[in-house]
Parts: structure tokens; C-alpha cells; sequence
């Protein structure tokens, strides 16, 4: 049940933010994007691969080893810090930062841009003032030992703490 879960919040979420709102904002520029594919756009998927392999990590960190979900309405019962989330507190929300730089670039639109930076600043402050004090709240010393060690969105050396 818990991976179904995790599956349908991975539809809903992420799904809206990287594939819904971007085909949406795209949607006059695709075939016109389509018609002239190059090698720019060739080389944008890897950032679109990328970004979709590490949400797909993380995803299944926070089932597997968090015992939870991405949706705040389930969110993990233990303290993920093994994988991705080693080098960078945030490594969903970068992936799914890759995804859409990726794919702006493969669709040469502003708009998918635009979007990217608008998420970035929003997610940014759900972090900072919903994510980090309901994590610190919920493990205590254990949350802060790791908040000290690993950067919130750019990567240091691999964490080593106990949780």
C-alpha cells in the first residue's frame, strides 16, 4: 500500500510540476520544437533523464528508508539520509530543478524558464519555513546533526551522522 501511495503522490506532485505545467506552457511551441529538433535539443534530454533518475531515487529513499512518502500528508516515519540525500538535504527538489532546465532547453521555452525560476523561489521557501522546522520538530538532534553536516542545495562530502 505504501508504494502505491508513494507512486500515486509521484503522479500528483512531481508530475504536475515537471510534466504537467511544462506541456501546458509549451503546448503552441511543441510541434514547431518537434519539426526542428537539433542537436541542442538532443543534448537537453540529458538533464531530463537525469533530473527524472534522481527523483526517481528519492522517491523510492523516502519509501524504502523513510517508511513514508513525498506528500506532506505522509511523509516518512524515519529520517532519510542514506542515498542521495548523503550530499544534499534537497536532492528531489534539484532533480526535478534539473528536469525543468532540461527541458526549457528542449523546447526553447521561456515560459518552461520562467516557470523553473517561479517553482525554485516557492519550493525554496516551503523549505526554509514549512520542511525544515516540521523536520526539526519531528527528529529532533538527529535532523540538526544532519542539517549541519550536508548543504541545503549545494552538495558537500558525503554525511556520516547516526540517525
Amino acid at each position: 500500500m505504501l508504494v502505491l501511495r508513494s507512486v500515486l503522490f509521484a503522479l500528483l506532485v512531481p508530475g504536475t510540476v515537471t510534466v504537467l505545467v511544462p506541456c501546458v506552457l509549451a503546448s503552441r511551441r511543441l510541434p514547431s520544437v518537434i519539426d526542428h529538433w537539433g542537436a541542442l535539443q538532443s543534448l537537453s534530454l540529458a538533464p531530463v533523464i537525469i533530473g527524472a533518475a534522481i527523483l526517481v531515487r528519492c522517491i523510492w529513499d523516502l519509501t524504502a528508508i523513510g517508511r513514508g512518502t513525498l506528500a506532506h500528508i505522509d511523509p516518512p516515519k524515519k529520517l532519510v539520509v542514506q542515498g542521495l540525500y548523503r550530499y544534499v538535504r534537497n536532492p528531489m527538489y534539484l532533480g526535478a530543478l534539473v528536469l525543468l532546465l532540461g527541458e526549457a532547453l528542449a523546447l526553447q521555452s521561456e515560459a518552461i524558464l520562467q516557470w523553473t525560476v517561479a517553482w525554485f523561489l516557492g519550493i525554496n521557501a516551503v523549505v526554509i519555513f514549512y520542511e525544515e522546522p516540521t523536520l526539526r520538530r519531528r527528529f529532533g538532534e538527529s535532523y540538526e546533526q544532519y542539517r549541519r553536516s550536508v548543504g541545503r542545495w549545494i552538495p558537500r562530502s558525503p554525511f556520516h551522522g547516526a540517525t
